[in-house]
């Protein structure tokens, strides 16, 4: 790779849907960005010329020594190209399993970076994330009270993160608190040297408002490790243009892919409950898919390709339900298996559909979209025009490419099913 094309940031996001959230907000930032599905093979990395490369792992629910491993092996990918700074990208909600592995998948990447200090900081005002006195809110709600306490797969029950990070970490855990961050990025760096000196490696960071985020971007400049949610990366950008390394680009890449399209749902969040109601509610054809159904081995992945092909416009296919409902199958089935289970379904549909000439997907939830990218065989991703905060509109590269909007189940309006579509096929 030439000087002139060596990235500059690296990123590593531990699912599918933070990896777009990433890239659509340097792309605004104006840094040439690609998200290559998992680590690029040696074709695709040969004609990879970008300002930032995101590795899309899917790693948010593994065992925290498998994301420890997949990890590494990204970060020793973008660092053999040269990036000057890794980013670790997890969710805005700060969430994994119970067993962790954000703090563990951070500190793995410090100590091999070299480095001694980091941040946390998954806010992301613009969606309503922010960090006060190193609490996570959700619009106006403590973390644990915003329903992701009953996640199936990924439950917060503290919507303390020093005591989360704390359980997942060796190192010594503090904080960055509002009070510094208000008075600039000197205050910041200096807070900094006194965290070090305490013997901190790991700081969860206040932020309440984008100029926070901005701040903490240029404070944190010369860190080999930064981690957080997106919008961490709003101060990125600038740190290199200011450095004369970046040139600007046009973000608002039109897309336009012909051929049908589909609505497919995974996700049990409020967000995507709320979607998926907008949809019925305006009478557009829809089909849930049933886990108990799938592991009583019935037809339904080709019942779901039928419906699709047959219906004579766009369907939405989900399997989005109440948090009740999920507790019931999760008790029958157990948790792992029934997320497996719709996962693979749907992706096995996505594929369905692909040979009946469905070009543009739009996909709800962060583990179903991975599951949906990799049954397409989609390794590589160029980011477009941002649909609602945090979701861009991506088309995959190769000869027959596809439009995508792969959505994190807590983004995106009410009607964010039929902006998308629009989006995808060149009508917004």
């Amino acid at each position: 790779m030439s000087e002139t094309s060596r990235p500059l940031l690296g990123c590593i996001a531990d699912d599918f849907t933070g990896a777009t959230d990433l890239a659509n907000m340097l792309v605004r930032g104006g840094m040439r960005t690609v998200q290559s599905i998992g680590i690029p093979s040696a074709e695709v990395a040969a004609g990879l010329d970008a300002d930032a490369i995101v590795i899309a792992l899917k790693s948010r629910t593994t065992p925290a020594a498998e994301a420890v491993a997949e990890s590494l092996a990204a970060m020793q990918w973008l660092r053999e190209r040269g990036c000057e700074q890794i980013f670790f990208k997890y969710c805005s909600t700060f969430d994994s399993t119970p067993a962790g592995n954000i703090g563990q998948v951070s500190e793995a990447l410090l100590t091999k970076l070299g480095g001694d200090f980091s941040i946390a900081c998954p806010a992301f005002p613009e969606n309503g994330r922010t960090i006060f006195r190193g609490h996570l809110f959700v619009q106006d709600q403590l973390l644990n009270e915003s329903g992701m306490q009953s996640h199936p797969l990924t439950p917060m029950g503290d919507a303390n993160l020093l005591r989360v990070l704390d359980a997942q970490t060796q190192g010594k855990v503090g904080l960055l608190r509002y009070d510094t961050v208000a008075k600039g990025s000197d205050a910041v760096r200096a807070r900094i040297t006194e965290l070090r000196a305490e013997g901190v490696t790991m700081a969860i960071a206040d932020a309440v408002s984008d100029a926070d985020l901005y701040t903490l971007g240029e404070a944190c400049a010369d860190l080999p490790l930064l981690t957080g949610g997106s919008g961490l990366a709003l101060g990125l950008p600038s740190n290199f243009r200011k450095a004369g390394k970046l040139r600007d680009i046009d973000a608002e890449q039109r897309i336009d892919i012909p051929g049908g399209d589909v609505v497919l749902a995974g996700s049990a969040s409020v967000a995507t409950n709320g979607q998926v109601i907008a949809w019925l509610e305006a009478g557009r054809p829809a089909l849930r898919i049933d886990p108990l159904a799938l592991a009583a081995g019935q037809p339904v992945v080709e019942q779901a390709i039928a419906f699709a092909r047959d219906a004579g416009q766009t369907v939405l296919i989900y399997a989005t339900s109440s948090p009740d409902e999920v507790k019931a199958v999760q008790q029958k089935l157990g948790a792992e298996r029934a997320g497996a289970m719709v996962e693979d379904a749907l992706g096995q549909i996505a594929k369905g559909l692909l040979a009946a000439g469905v070009r543009r997907f739009v996909v709800a939830g962060g583990e179903t979209s991975g599951a949906v990218v990799q049954a397409l065989g989609v390794q590589l991703l160029k980011i477009g025009a941002q649909i609602d905060p945090g979701v861009p509109a991506t088309v995959s590269d190769g000869e027959q490419p596809l439009a995508l909007a792969l959505k994190s189940g807590n983004f995106g309006a009410r009607d964010f099913f039929t902006k998308a579509l629009k989006q995808l096929a060149g009508e917004a």
